[in-house]
C-alpha cells in the first residue's frame, strides 16, 4: 500500500455522544453546527460532522450516539452509517466499547477513530495514519502547536509512542522534560482492527474511578479513556507510532463559540470558495 493507494475497506468510529457544555447558548448536538452559518453562528448549513465523514476513507461507518441521538440519526441517515448508542457518557474508551459489536463485526483490516467535532481531517492525512498501520499496532495522529496549552502529549522514544500524558500531570514535570514534550495528542487514532478486538475486553475491566459533580454533590463515577487501552499495548510490547500534521488546523476541535466562528471563517477561506455548501 502506498500514499496513492489506500486501503479502501478501513472501518471508522466517530464519537458524536458529547453534550458540548462548553458550546454557551446551543442545547443541541455541536457536531450537528453549521461550517455555513446563516441567520446565526448556530443555524446555516454543511453540518460539522457530514464535513468529517466526507473525508473519512471508503468503508463501513459507526457513529456513537447519546446527546440528541435523534437529530443527529436524521441528518446523517443518508450516510450508510450505523449508530452504536453509548448508554452513559463514560469517556472515550466508554464510547469505543459501545462500538464494540461494530467492531467486533468488521472484515475491514483497520479502523480509523475520531471525534465528531474534528471535521478539518484531511483525506491524505486518514491515509498517512492507515499506511502507517503497515509497520505499528496503532497510529496517533499528533500536532505540534507553538503553545502546548493544556493538551495531552505524546511522549516518544526512539520513535514509539511510550505513553500519552495529560496536562495535569506533565505540568509538575521539571522544565527539561516539558520541552521534550513536543506533539500533542489529537484524539485521532488508527489502529489493527484484530487488535482493538483483542484488547476492548482488556479495557471494560479496567475502569477508571473519578470523581464528579451529579445533583450538586461529588460522585464517584466509573470512567473509559481510550488512551488507557494505549498504555496497555505499549505494556504488552505493542508497535504504537505517530504522525504530526504539517498544518495544525487540521487537528481543531470545535468545543465552544469562538472555536465555531473560527471554524467558519476557515471553511470559508480554505475550503468554501472551492467547495460551496
Amino acid at each position: 500500500m502506498t500514499l496513492t493507494d489506500p486501503d479502501p475497506h478501513v472501518a471508522s468510529i466517530i464519537m458524536v455522544a458529547g453534550r458540548g457544555s462548553r458550546m454557551q447558548g446551543y442545547d443541541g448536538n455541536k457536531t450537528l453546527l453549521p461550517l455555513v452559518p446563516g441567520s446565526s453562528v448556530f443555524i446555516g448549513g454543511h453540518p460539522i460532522v457530514m464535513h468529517l465523514m466526507n473525508n473519512l476513507p471508503a468503508g463501513p461507518r459507526a457513529l456513537v450516539v447519546n446527546h440528541c441521538k435523534d437529530q443527529v440519526m436524521k441528518v446523517t441517515r443518508g450516510t450508510g452509517a450505523v449508530y452504536c448508542e453509548q448508554p452513559v457518557l463514560n469517556g472515550t474508551g466508554g464510547a469505543i466499547l459501545a462500538a464494540g459489536e461494530f467492531v467486533n463485526a468488521q472484515r475491514a483490516a483497520h479502523v480509523i477513530i475520531t471525534m465528531g467535532d474534528v471535521p478539518f481531517v484531511q483525506k491524505r492525512t486518514f491515509d498517512r495514519l492507515v499506511v502507517g498501520l503497515k509497520a505499528h499496532e496503532l497510529m496517533i495522529l499528533g500536532f505540534s502547536p507553538k503553545e502546548k496549552k493544556q493538551y495531552g502529549m505524546l511522549e516518544i522514544e526512539k520513535g514509539q509512542v511510550r505513553k500519552i500524558t495529560e496536562w495535569k500531570y506533565w505540568k509538575d514535570y521539571p522544565t527539561a522534560r516539558q520541552q521534550a514534550l513536543t506533539v500533542c495528542n489529537s484524539g485521532i487514532y488508527a489502529v489493527r482492527r484484530s487488535t482493538l478486538a483483542d484488547y476492548l475486553p482488556i479495557l471494560a475491566s479496567r475502569p477508571q474511578i473519578v470523581q464528579k459533580h451529579v445533583n450538586n454533590r461529588m460522585t464517584d463515577i466509573e470512567e473509559f479513556f481510550f488512551t488507557d487501552l494505549i498504555e496497555f499495548m505499549v505494556q504488552d510490547g505493542k508497535r504504537v507510532g505517530f504522525h504530526v500534521v504539517d498544518d495544525e488546523f487540521e487537528t481543531m476541535g470545535i468545543d465552544d463559540v469562538a472555536a465555531l466562528i473560527k471554524a467558519q471563517a476557515i471553511y470559508q477561506d480554505r475550503i468554501g470558495s472551492q467547495n460551496p455548501a
